[in-house]
């Protein structure tokens, strides 16, 4: 059963060119991890502030055991921080993650 985990991030207008190019510098950061089955950045196209992460993985257990790796640290610091500079200021003022179960579709 494919488990889906979607991160609700509130973003203020004019930051999110900024936050879609720091998912592009980190782009392929979770394609080896176990059990992991695609990710997409999606961009709201109406007055929202929330653009929404989501992520397929095959079980919860996948999902927790990324969340607790060292590659999911590392896949979350910035670039500057990687070579040892300092965090850049934070794009988003709220973050939040939600949990759902495939119930039904298509294959369409």
């Amino acid at each position: 059963m494919t488990v889906i985990k979607i991160n609700a991030i509130t973003v203020p207008d004019g930051s999110g060119d900024e936050l879609a190019h720091r998912f592009a510098a980190r782009a392929g950061a979770v394609d080896g991890a176990e059990g992991f089955q695609g990710f997409e950045l999606l961009k709201p196209t109406d007055e929202r502030t929330q653009w929404l992460v989501l992520t397929r993985w095959a079980s919860e257990d996948d999902f927790q055991a990324w969340v607790s790796s060292p590659s999911f640290a590392e896949g979350h610091r910035s670039a500057a921080e990687r070579a040892g500079g300092d965090a850049p200021k934070p794009v988003s003022t709220h973050s939040e993650i939600w949990s759902y179960e495939v119930a039904g579709g298509s294959q369409g």
